[in-house]
């Protein structure tokens, strides 16, 4: 197939498959990959192929990618990209079959939707826009960090779970960052296990909001067994907990009073299986609907939203997009890499594979429109 430099309906510069909605598949399966320590891999950022923010030509010989794209940020938004850099580093063949292309045994998910490419996946992607295939490093820090390092030119892309104006509400400009949204989390509530096995299935927003300024503290309260409950969440300056404040409470620095907080999703799922009396707000990624960390629902006028069944309702206050930043403008091997996973591939796989929700058909198109191989002819 022919790569041409259009609007994209499969891939930002090609023909394929239209975007669909992702869904709440219920399956709370934790996929995240391996990914790279963020100490190791943080690197100075900027376009280092030498081809300038939205400018240069995608021509016809591919230009040279020396030196690694780098990201680093949310531990939400990392599930996504972290896996995304795993399968592009290996840069699987077009006979892959279960990553990329098609065998006698199966054909990759969205492969087909992009036109069944003849080449490898990464130069495919890559060569959309005139590059060779280069490595992408992803860390693993929050919201904040990444946002950080990416305006101390660190990384070249900034992962976050919440708006850069909820982040850094003081600052006066925010014209640098450019927001590419690469999918949707729906945030649950999770409690230990212990809990839902006696019997606490939902509560009200009020009760949350109460519980997490310690007006409520014992289980009993809320219809479950008479113990205190350790109230768990996310460290300051983290999307995830930026996002439930501005949400729950309306504001992204309301005063709340977790006993413990972490610093990244992972770690307060383990913290939450650990313990027996736990109650925490968490990423769709790390949800165990059968395990330790269940899922409860959360009643809001009236109506009841539950993991597996309307998360990704428009009406659910705690939905957020979850941001892939660049720092003025963005670079080609920046938009390629964001491309590929706004591809109908990489919603597929990275995004509804890590539980969270693809976006709709006409954000899609707009997300892509902002990384199209046109706009670095």
């Amino acid at each position: 197939m022919g790569i041409g430099t259009g609007t994209a309906i499969g891939v930002a510069g090609c023909t394929g498959g239209s975007g669909n909605n992702g869904g709440d598949n219920g399956s709370g399966e934790n996929t995240s990959g391996g990914g790279n320590d963020s100490s190791a891999n943080a690197s100075s950022g900027g376009d280092s192929t030498g081809v300038g923010k939205q400018t240069g030509s995608s021509g016809a010989s591919a230009q040279q990618s020396s030196g690694a794209l780098t990201a680093d940020g949310s531990s939400t938004v990392y599930p996504m990209t972290s896996d995304g850099s795993s399968v592009w580093n290996s840069n699987p063949p077009a006979d892959d079959g279960e990553y990329w292309g098609s065998n006698d045994e199966g054909t990759a998910p969205g492969y087909e939707a992009l036109g069944s490419p003849d080449m490898p996946m990464t130069e495919f992607f890559a060569s959309i826009y005139g590059l060779d295939p280069y490595q992408v490093n992803v860390g693993l820090s929050h919201s904040g960090t990444g946002i950080e390092k990416l305006m101390n030119d660190q990384v070249d892309i900034g992962d976050s779970s919440a708006p850069v104006q909820d982040e850094l509400p003081e600052r006066e400009s925010y014209d640098n960052f450019v927001d590419h949204v690469v999918g949707v989390d729906g945030q649950p509530i999770v409690v230990s296990r212990e809990i839902t096995d006696a019997g606490v299935e939902s509560i009200t927003i009020e009760e949350l909001r109460a519980i997490y300024r310690q007006e409520i503290t014992n289980w009993s309260e809320v219809g479950g067994p008479d113990r205190d409950i350790l109230a768990l969440g996310r460290a300051e300056g983290s999307g995830t907990d930026t996002a439930f404040r501005n949400n729950v409470f309306g504001d992204p620095n309301a005063p709340i009073s977790p006993e413990q907080r972490f610093g990244q999703n992972q770690q307060l799922q383990q913290a939450i299986g650990q313990a027996d009396n736990a109650i925490a707000y968490i990423a769709l990624a790390f949800v165990e609907a059968d395990g330790a960390t269940p899922p409860i629902g959360l009643e809001i006028d009236g109506t009841r939203y539950e993991y597996g069944k309307n998360l990704g309702a428009q009406d659910y206050p705690l939905s957020r997009d979850l941001h892939a930043y660049t720092w003025e403008g963005t670079s080609r091997k920046e938009a390629a890499f964001t491309n590929f996973l706004l591809s109908d591939f990489g919603q597929e796989v990275f995004v509804s594979g890590n539980n969270y929700f693809q976006l709709p058909a006409d954000r899609l198109a707009t997300q892509r429109e902002k990384v199209a191989a046109s706009n670095y002819e």
